[in-house]
């Protein structure tokens, strides 16, 4: 039996949500201009997740929310793209295979909005997500697809669903 569960985001998730986003990318230092830390729906993610081809969902540890991940259509992408995005985990949701669930929780409501493949930024320095996206099938790719804005990551990844 884990310990955590994996829940769709409630609008009362929102504000622990920023929180753990404005937490964790500093750690790995994204939190200058070009990273997902400035984006508007930061302050809200369950508006910003409630349209369609849209889902954030939230790992709750001991009555808490510390961690989350979501699947949206990739900005400026092609139509059968997803991108995974804001999935981040606080130190106590690290090591517990939060974050394998997470990802196949995000891929498979990915393949339910019919979505043909998955695409992830990330960047230099976040190697446990990197090694934790390349075991589950993703590729890595020499140039950033859609148009997220977000110039800071360095790191692109895709696989098919």
């Amino acid at each position: 039996m884990p310990e955590f569960t994996i829940r769709p985001i409630e609008p009362r998730d929102s504000a622990a949500v920023a929180n753990i986003i404005r937490t964790v990318m500093p750690e790995f230092g994204a939190d200058g201009p070009g990273f997902a830390i400035h984006d508007p729906e930061v302050d809200d993610m369950h508006a910003a997740y409630a349209r369609p081809g849209g889902a954030y969902f939230v790992v709750e540890r001991g009555g808490s929310i510390v961690g989350g991940g979501g699947v949206a259509p990739l900005d400026g992408g092609e139509t059968d793209v997803c991108e995974l995005r804001k999935m981040y985990f606080l130190p106590e949701a690290r090591g517990i295979g939060a974050g394998p669930a997470m990802l196949q929780r995000c891929l498979d409501a990915a393949r339910g909005f019919g979505f043909k493949r998955c695409y992830i930024e990330t960047l230099t320095g976040m190697d446990a997500a990197q090694s934790l996206y390349r075991k589950h099938g993703f590729t890595q790719l020499c140039a950033p697809m859609g148009g997220t804005g977000h110039f800071g990551c360095d790191r692109f990844f895709i696989r098919e669903l």
